[in-house]
């Protein structure tokens, strides 16, 4: 039952009223009137799990406000997948239009069923997440050597703009479940998506170019944007389920690069496939993006059965591969971003 003001919250919680608004935003919601009493017993017993947190030392208070707002971005999205669901099911062909009334029964009737199954959805990937602890050094869980990768749909922008509502959202659906299952089937992490693409880390470099690899011809078909990728394998910091890097923003530029259906990577990810059965690489001119000067592409392919042995192998695919390997022994300079705002003066 709504019965506290934002100032009575506070009090009963014990904390501040200007701490409990900027955590109140953090989760992402809109600032209500100071007299408006909107809060219930539940907001106040929020407050306090939070406070137990820090008292704990498990959240500092320099933190708080940066877990809220990862949990609220994360759950404002699921929560607006859960209304689209129910107002769906609400909407069945064949059914009177829901009273207010049919919405509470429903809501009664699935949201403790969702709430066990996020349960229990959360837990298995914190237990799957917590095993990265005992491998690496104390101090240095945050930062990882990764491989990041960026898949995108062609087009998207142009083609949105005539198609329908319902079918963009089937498109975008499509294309999100196929990548969620593509990458989990290479052992990659959708780090997150932004309907025309997607972000996701490997731990292996070889993992993030199958995934590379296999996205696109996997969304291949006539009635689709085609996808380009590219990937990155370097130093990256972790926090809040994102990543930083240098590396996230060489994935993107590569991304960009990208002609559709292809997979184009950094020196680093490339010097990861040399002699590798299954892929060549091929380092494309080099050039100038935001960002990043003298820029060295590599193109990645599979090499084709039968075409491993030299004695097999097409002339001009073995000195192909002679000058790959050329290129690769050369320093990686080519790589290191420039300053994209140099200071004025």
């Amino acid at each position: 039952m709504r019965r506290y003001t934002r100032l009575e919250v506070a009090a009963l919680a014990g904390m501040p009223a200007e701490r409990t608004q900027r955590l109140w935003r953090a989760l992402g919601f809109a600032d209500v009137p100071d007299e408006d009493p909107v809060f219930t017993d539940a907001d106040v017993a929020a407050l306090g799990r939070l406070e137990a947190l820090i008292e704990s030392g498990f959240v500092g208070p320099e933190t708080e406000a940066s877990i809220a707002r990862a949990m609220g971005q994360s759950l404002s999205r699921l929560a607006d997948w859960q209304t689209d669901l129910l107002a769906t099911a609400l909407g069945t062909p064949g059914r009177q239009p829901g009273s207010t009334a049919d919405v509470v029964a429903s809501a009664e009737l699935l949201l403790p069923v969702m709430g066990e199954l996020q349960d229990y959805v959360w837990r298995r990937h914190l237990a799957a997440n917590a095993g990265r602890l005992f491998l690496t050094d104390a101090g240095a869980v945050d930062r990882r050597e990764l491989a990041v990768g960026f898949a995108d749909l062609v087009g998207y922008t142009s083609r949105s703009r005539g198609m329908g509502g319902r079918a963009l959202g089937r498109m975008v659906e499509d294309f999100e479940s196929l990548a969620a299952d593509v990458i989990a089937r290479h052992r990659g992490r959708v780090v997150k998506t932004v309907g025309d693409g997607v972000l996701f880390t490997c731990v292996a470099p070889l993992d993030a170019v199958e995934i590379g690899l296999q996205l696109p011809v996997e969304w291949s078909a006539d009635d689709r944007p085609r996808l380009r990728v590219g990937a990155a394998y370097g130093p990256v910091l972790t926090r809040l389920g994102d990543v930083y890097s240098p590396v996230v923003n060489l994935a993107s530029r590569l991304t960009s690069l990208a002609r559709p259906s292809t997979v184009l990577v950094d020196q680093a990810l490339a010097q990861q496939l040399r002699g590798v059965d299954g892929y060549r690489v091929r380092p494309l001119r080099r050039v100038s993006v935001r960002g990043y000067d003298d820029l060295q592409a590599w193109l990645v392919r599979r090499r084709l059965a039968g075409d491993g042995e030299a004695e097999a192998m097409p002339a001009l695919e073995q000195l192909l591969d002679e000058i790959a390997d050329d290129v690769l022994d050369r320093p990686a300079d080519d790589e290191t971003p420039v300053d994209e705002d140099p200071p004025a003066g």
